[in-house]
């Protein structure tokens, strides 16, 4: 599976799969050769990766890498979720909001240690 981030998506690029939105509706078909208009149209519905054709990346490496301890990282995710609260956290948009600012967090820890 190609899954590629929707910030890293290019013109000319083609989706091996449909692209559906949080209710199931769907966005942009299989086979669909992507535009910049397409690009900006997945961003604003808060798709936070397309699987493209030809493409073998590994999926999505988690927040919490081999060089963040577990301790450090437990505090920082709940502090986060008291941020995050009012938010549903199930939406694609929101999810990949909390772990941009949970990545975020985790690394400038890591920068001041």
């Amino acid at each position: 599976m190609g899954l590629i981030s929707t910030e890293k998506l290019a013109e000319g690029l083609v989706l091996a799969s449909d692209v559906l939105d949080r209710s199931g509706r769907m966005l942009l078909a299989s086979g669909v050769e992507l535009t910049t208009r397409h690009i900006r149209m997945l961003m604003a519905w808060g798709i936070a990766e397309a699987d493209i054709a030809g493409v073998d990346v590994p999926q999505q490496q988690p927040v919490a890498s081999s060089k963040v301890d577990d301790a450090l990282l437990q505090p920082m995710e709940e502090e986060l979720k008291l941020i995050f609260s009012n938010v549903d956290l199930e939406h694609p948009a929101m999810a990949e909001l909390f772990r941009l600012c949970l990545l975020r967090k985790v690394s400038g820890e890591t920068r001041q240690a």
